[in-house]
C-alpha cells in the first residue's frame, strides 16, 4: 500500500530495474526472496531514486484518473501501489539496522527526509483525497464487506490524520516538520549506536572477572578478540553484555563503572549528545499536533489505539505504579539486609540491584541464574520455540538451504502447516556485531496478502546474543530466553496472518494491541512440557530437573517490583513529556524533576533514560506509546487465564480461537472487538495484578 510506515507495497519502472537488484522483482522460491547475495551499498541511492519516482507517478495517476472514483480504483488501488519501494525499503531496513557503516549512515541521512517528503506528497494530494472522500462518503459504502469498509477507514483516517484537510500553508509546515523529524530520528539512532560501538569497559586482569561465570568470561574474551585485544576481556556497552555483568560481578567498583557507562549513552556533551535533539523533537511534535487539530502529540498518537486517550493510558500506569513501588521497598529491604549481614557498609544503589536480587533469589528459593543458564542453549531454545509453535498452531519449521542471506550469522527456515503447505519464510539473526543496533526485534520483509494473488509472508527475528568461545554452546539467561520467545511471538503474528489487503495484514495493528501476541508467546517458555524436552545441560545432556523447573515457577513473581518500576518510569515519562504541549523541554531537568514527582526509588534507573530512549525518539511509532507494553500485559495475563481455565497452555481449542480471533485477522477488526471475540468480554486488570503478586483491586 502507498503511505504506510515505509510506504510499503510496486510497479515496474523500466529497464533500470534489470541492473539494480534492489529495484527488480524478487526471484526464487515461494514467490521470490530478497536478493541479499547481490546487494551492494552503492545500489541503495539509485534504487530509492527509481522507486520514489515510480511511486510519485502512481500517486499522480491515481489522483488524475479519468474514471469515476470507486472502491477498486481508490482504496484498493492504494494497496496495489509502491511495490518497488516496498522491496527497496525492506532491504534498506536490514542494512541500516544490522549492517550499518559510515556509508550506510550517510545514505540514511539523505534518504529518510526524502521518504518523509514522499509520504506528505501522498497524504497532501488534494485531488486524490477528494476522490477518496467521495467514495468514503458514498451511500454505497454500507453495502461493502466488513474488510473493505475497514480498509477504507484505514486509508481515509490516515489521510485525515496526516493533514489532508489542512490549508496550503499548514500543509507546507507539516511537511517541513516531518522532514526535519526524519533527520532528527536518524541522528538520534546514529548517536546512540556510536556510543554503543565506540565505548566499552576493558577488563585487564583475572581479578576483574571475580564472580563471572566461565561461559560469560569466555564471551567477554571473544568480544575483546573481535576488537583486537589480546589477554583482555571486554564488556560491550549493550544490554546483553551489561546486564549479566551487573548480575554476577562481585566487583562493586566495576559494576558501577559498567552501569554508568551504559546509562550515559547519548548523554555525553559533543557530537553524540542526544539531549538537544530530544528538545527539538518534542517541540516539533507538539507543533504538528496543534496544526493537525489535536491538543498534544499524545492525543494524536492514541486516537486509534485501544486506549483511545492519554487519560486511559495514564490511569492504567498509575494504578500499577503505587503497588509496584511498594514491592520495590520490600525487595530493597531484603537486599539491604544481605548487605548489612555481610558487613558491606553501604546503601543499595542502582548498580547493586541485579547483583543482590540474584543473591536474595538464591537465598529465598535456592535458585540462581547460574543453575539455570547451563540448561538454556540458544540452539535448543530455537528448536523449543519451533516445537511450541507446532504444538499450538500446527506449524513445522525446516531449514531452507540455498536462500540468500545478508550475513553468515543468518539462517533461514521454511514454515509449513499441518497439510504440508508452504506458509512463510523465517530468517533468524541471533548475534551481536559491529553495525547492528542493540536489542531484539521482529521485521517483516514481505507482508502476507491474498488480494490480487496469494503472497506468503517473509519475517525475521533479530537479537544480540554474545558469541561463545569457539566450539562452546551459546548459553543465555532466563530473561534473554523470554525475549527470544517474545520476538518469536511477533513473528508468529506475521506468519499466522490470513488477510486480503497487505496494509491490514500481520502486525499492522494498533500499537497497544501488537504486543499481545509477543507477550503471550513468552508463557510457553515456562511450561514443563517444553523445558523437559529442550532445557538440557550443555555438558551432560541431562534434562532440567523437575525440582529446578518448580523453583523457576515459584520465582515467577520474584523481583516484579523492579521489573515493573523500571518499565513504568519510562512509560510515565514518555506520556508526560508528550502531554506537555509546546513547552520547551530540557531533557535532563525533565527527567530529574518528573521522576522525583513520581517518587522514583533511588535504587532503580529508568529502563530507557531519555538520551537513549530509541523507542520514542528514533521514530514516531512508540512515541506516547511506551505504555502499550503494560496495556498488552493486561490483555496477555487475561488471555493466559483463558488457556488455564480450559486446562493449560496447550489446549488446542483455545489456541485455535486465539489464532482465529487475534493472530490471523491483522487490522481487519477493531482490536477491542477482536479481543471480545476471543475472550467473550473485555480484559480486566485483575489477571495482571495476580501475575505480579500485587494487590488485586475489588471487582477485578
Amino acid at each position: 500500500m502507498i503511505g504506510a510506515a515505509a510506504l510499503t507495497s510496486g510497479v515496474a519502472a523500466g529497464n533500470a530495474a534489470d541492473t539494480n537488484p534492489l529495484a527488480a522483482e524478487w526471484k526464487g522460491p515461494h514467490g521470490g526472496v530478497p536478493p541479499f547475495d547481490q546487494v551492494e551499498v552503492a545500489h541503495f541511492k539509485p534504487a530509492f531514486a527509481q522507486a520514489i519516482q515510480a511511486t510519485r507517478d502512481e500517486i499522480r495517476a491515481l489522483a488524475e484518473a479519468a474514471d469515476p472514483a470507486v472502491f477498486d480504483n481508490t482504496f484498493a488501488a492504494l494497496d496495489r501501489g509502491a511495490r518497488m519501494l516496498d522491496r527497496v525499503s525492506a532491504v534498506y531496513g536490514i542494512w541500516n539496522s544490522t549492517l550499518s557503516s559510515p556509508e550506510v549512515r550517510a545514505i540514511e541521512q539523505e534518504i529518510e527526509p526524502q521518504l518523509a517528503a514522499l509520504r506528505d506528497e501522498l497524504y497532501q494530494n488534494e485531488k486524490l483525497f477528494r476522490r477518496l472522500e467521495s467514495v468514503y462518503q458514498s451511500p454505497g459504502k454500507a453495502q461493502w464487506g466488513a474488510v473493505d469498509q475497514r480498509l477504507a477507514w484505514h486509508h481515509y483516517t490516515s489521510f485525515v490524520r496526516s493533514g489532508a484537510r489542512l490549508d496550503a500553508p499548514a500543509k507546507t509546515r507539516v511537511a517541513a516538520i516531518n522532514q526535519r523529524l526524519a533527520t532528527l530520528y536518524t541522528q538520534f539512532s546514529q548517536n546512540l549506536l556510536a556510543d554503543e560501538e565506540g565505548d566499552a569497559t576493558v577488563l585487564t586482569s583475572a581479578a576483574d572477572l571475580a564472580g563471572l561465570p566461565d561461559a560469560f568470561q569466555a564471551a567477554l574474551a571473544a568480544e575483546a578478540a573481535s576488537r583486537g585485544h589480546s589477554n583482555r576481556w571486554v564488556v560491550a556497552n549493550t544490554r546483553s553484555s551489561v546486564e549479566p555483568f551487573l548480575t554476577y560481578s562481585t566487583r562493586r567498583d566495576l559494576r558501577e563503572q559498567v552501569w554508568r557507562r551504559f546509562i550515559s549513552r547519548g548523554d555525553h556533551p559533543g557530537d553524540h549528545d542526544n539531549k538537544p535533539l530530544i528538545t527539538e523533537i518534542l517541540k516539533l511534535r507538539a507543533e504538528r499536533a496543534k496544526l493537525l487539530g489535536y491538543p498534544t502529540h499524545a492525543h494524536w498518537r492514541l486516537e486509534n489505539t485501544m486506549a483511545r486517550t492519554p487519560d486511559r493510558a495514564m490511569a492504567l500506569m498509575e494504578a500499577v505504579w503505587k503497588p509496584a513501588v511498594a514491592r520495590v521497598r520490600e525487595e530493597v529491604a531484603d537486599m539491604q539486609a544481605l548487605v548489612d549481614a555481610e558487613g558491606g557498609g553501604f546503601k543499595i544503589a542502582a548498580w547493586d540491584y541485579r547483583y543482590y536480587a540474584e543473591k536474595v533469589r538464591k537465598a529465598k528459593y535456592d535458585l540462581d541464574e547460574n543453575a539455570i543458564k547451563p540448561y538454556l542453549q540458544l540452539d535448543r531454545l530455537r528448536e523449543a520455540m519451533f516445537w511450541a509453535a507446532g504444538q499450538i498452531y500446527g506449524f513445522a519449521f525446516a531449514p531452507a538451504p540455498g536462500i540468500p542471506v545478508y550475513h553468515p550469522d543468518v539462517s533461514v527456515w521454511e514454515v509449513k502447516n499441518e497439510s504440508g503447505q508452504h506458509v512463510a519464510l523465517f530468517y533468524f539473526d541471533p548475534y551481536a556485531r559491529a553495525g547492528k543496533r542493540s536489542g531484539a526485534w521482529m521485521s517483516a520483509y514481505r507482508n502476507q496478502e491474498h488480494f490480487d494473488r496469494r503472497v506468503t509472508p517473509i519475517v525475521s527475528n533479530n537479537s544480540n546474543f554474545m558469541r561463545a568461545a569457539a566450539g562452546a554452546p551459546v548459553l543465555v539467561s532466563w530473561e534473554d530466553a523470554r525475549t527470544l520467545f517474545h520476538e518469536f511471538g511477533h513473528a508468529l503474528h506475521g506468519i499466522c496472518s490470513d488477510v486480503a489487503y497487505p496494509s491490514l495484514s500481520g502486525t499492522s495493528v494498533a500499537r497497544d494491541f501488537v504486543e499481545l501476541p509477543s507477550q503471550i508467546n513468552e508463557r510457553w517458555l515456562f511450561t514443563p512440557e517444553l523445558l523437559g524436552r529442550f532445557a538440557r545441560h550443555h555438558s551432560t545432556g541431562q534434562p532440567m530437573p523437575p525440582a529446578l523447573v518448580e523453583r523457576i515457577k515459584a520465582t515467577a513473581k520474584f523481583n516484579q517490583g523492579f521489573a515493573t518500576v523500571e518499565f513504568l518510569a519510562s512509560g510515565l515519562l514518555d506520556m508526560r513529556l508528550h502531554l506537555a504541549g509546546d513547552r520547551t523541554i530540557d531533557p535532563a531537568a525533565a527527567e530529574r524533576e518528573e521522576l522525583a514527582a513520581l517518587g522514583m526509588p533511588s535504587e532503580i534507573v529508568m529502563r530507557h533514560r531519555l538520551p537513549q530512549f530509541a523507542h520514542i525518539f528514533s521514530g514516531d511509532d512508540y512515541s506516547a506509546g511506551y505504555y502499550s507494553y503494560l496495556w498488552a500485559d493486561v490483555l496477555t495475563a487475561d488471555a493466559a487465564e483463558a488457556f488455564l481455565e480450559a486446562g493449560g497452555l496447550y489446549n488446542k481449542t483455545v489456541a485455535a480461537n486465539f489464532r482465529k480471533s487475534i493472530l490471523s485477522i491483522g487490522n481487519t477488526v477493531d482490536p477491542a472487538e477482536a479481543y471480545r471475540q476471543f475472550r467473550g468480554r473485555d480484559a480486566a486488570i485483575g489477571a495482571l495484578m495476580r501475575d505480579r503478586g500485587f494487590p488485586v483491586p475489588p471487582g477485578s
